[in-house]
């Protein structure tokens, strides 16, 4: 059975699960949890300083000792890597002492990961459920029902940031709670009408901050809104942090940023009118595992969202199937010397064909430029920032201009290897732009070196289809702006046997 694990680079802590495939359930083996407090380390100009970068990599080598055996593993990293200027700088160093690539999830697909890690770890139950999750940069409000997520939200409020802005140097008083909580409103504010308006049946809180009022409020079975009044005037009481530690079963690193926590999920109730919060183990870390453990077995939320922008966007699926096709029967042909023989290439690369007419619904004039604006600022559920980032950067560059400036190197992919992908599919495009059936049954075979693409035609090609070989020209000169040859070559006939070229019944 297959090991799986799953890194969480969170705002305040870095976690690390590791579990065993057992049919359709994970079992835990091990769990490590760094306090990191990344985003201590993120000064006014939204640059990570430092000493927070140094103590965020010497954690992940930690954890990349420990996942040196284990084959599939998942990291991702949440709201401070969103906000950070210098993240790119950052990964490249946490990349190589993890071992392993780390993707930076947007808040909402964040707040999809978070409600998969709940709804796998309770009680399977019918009805609406809403999930609530305070990090330490980031608050996330989700909607659902079984496994599915239909509403989730990430607003910009954490524990780590609340505690910081509003009780500096530890100190907790009135005011501050206060002002914490009339701040929060203010996030709320922009999804209270909608959240209302759905309904849930029943409220769950998940991650440590929620989990240690619970202990806190000592009410057993929820978290209720007159336990978190009380908490909080005791928390007045103690007047500072440090002296927080005195509470029974509370370290000192979760109560320096307690108040912040507590304020924000009083506003959650005061906002959404919560009377009762129940509380999951479950969060983002098992999120990525059961996300981990559906790519596996062909049940990708990628793949669904695909299909799903098709849809939102009247994409003609016919010709984005053609071209799927032929994008994927070249890539087959080219793949070894152009180094795009991962699965990662080939998904990338079909769902960029699936996708490239997706600008159309707003107009046919530059529609590339739209569609590669409409997946740089849509939600993508299960696509990192960078892989949404990928697949905005091949449907903007897949007609037209063509400049190697475009194909910065991502994480995990060289600007070099996005660039011949973008080649792959700007040629299936150009071998499609008839629109035909008859195009899939065309006899054509591809050939690669370094920096040439050899495509041969079937006999007559050029007498037969003179628009698409002066398409094929235009195309070849756009290549060499990106020092790239692209060759056309028109096979010749194969000579028709003669009954003197018959071998005898006796050779």
């Amino acid at each position: 059975m297959p090991l799986v694990a799953a890194v969480d680079l969170g705002s305040n802590s870095f976690h690390m699960v590791i579990a065993r495939v057992r049919g359709n359930e994970l079992l835990l083996l091990d769990r490590l949890r760094e306090r990191v407090q990344l985003a201590a380390g993120l000064g006014k100009k939204g640059q990570l300083d430092e000493a927070a970068q140094a103590r965020a990599v010497a954690a992940l080598e930690r954890f990349g000792e420990r996942l040196r055996d284990v084959p599939s593993v998942r990291a991702v990293g949440t709201n401070t890597l969103r906000k950070a200027k210098n993240s790119r700088q950052f990964l490249t160093a946490a990349c190589k002492a993890l071992g392993h690539p780390i993707e930076v999830v947007s808040g909402r697909e964040e707040a999809r990961l978070i409600y998969l890690g709940v709804a796998h770890t309770t009680p399977d139950q019918s009805g609406r459920r809403l999930v609530v999750d305070i990090g330490g940069g980031s608050t996330e409000c989700i909607l659902g029902e079984r496994f599915e997520p239909l509403v989730a939200e990430s607003l910009h409020m954490g524990c780590v940031s609340f505690s910081r802005r509003f009780f500096p140097d530890g100190a907790i008083t009135r005011e501050g709670f206060k002002q914490a909580e009339i701040a929060a409103q203010l996030e709320l504010q922009t999804i209270r009408r909608r959240f209302q308006s759905f309904g849930w049946d029943s409220a769950l809180g998940t991650s440590g901050t929620i989990l240690a009022i619970k202990e806190l409020a000592n009410e057993g079975g929820a978290i209720t809104r007159s336990a978190l009044r009380k908490l909080r005037k005791s928390l007045v009481s103690v007047g500072n942090t440090t002296d927080l530690t005195k509470l029974p079963g509370l370290s000192a690193e979760r109560a320096n940023v307690l108040p912040g926590g507590l304020a924000i999920l009083l506003a959650v109730f005061e906002s959404l009118g919560v009377e009762r919060l129940g509380t999951s183990d479950g969060a983002l870390r098992e999120g990525l595992l059961y996300d981990l453990l559906g790519r596996f077995r062909h049940e990708d939320v990628r793949g669904r969202t695909i299909s799903n922008l098709e849809e939102r966007y009247h994409v003609d699926r016919e010709q984005a199937a053609r071209v799927e096709r032929t994008a994927l029967r070249l890539l087959d042909a080219v793949a070894a010397p152009w180094k795009l023989t991962r699965q990662r290439h080939r998904q990338l690369l079909g769902w960029s064909a699936r996708l490239h007419e997706i600008g159309m619904t707003v107009a046919y004039s530059s529609y590339h430029k739209h569609g590669g604006y409409l997946l740089t600022h849509s939600d993508l559920p299960g696509f990192s920032i960078d892989e949404r980032r990928t697949l905005a950067t091949l449907v903007r560059a897949h007609r037209r201009k063509l400049t190697r400036d475009a194909f910065q190197d991502a994480i995990g992919l060289s600007g070099e290897r996005l660039l011949r992908l973008c080649l792959i599919l700007r040629l299936a495009v150009v071998l499609n732009r008839g629109r035909s059936p008859r195009t899939a049954k065309l006899d054509l075979k591809a050939s690669a070196t370094k920096s040439e693409l050899v495509l041969s035609t079937p006999p007559g090609f050029s007498d037969t289809q003179p628009l698409t070989l002066a398409d094929l020209e235009r195309e070849a000169a756009v290549w060499r702006d990106a020092k790239y040859k692209l060759r056309v070559v028109d096979r010749l006939p194969e000579p028709k046997p003669t009954p003197g070229d018959a071998a005898s019944p006796e050779a």
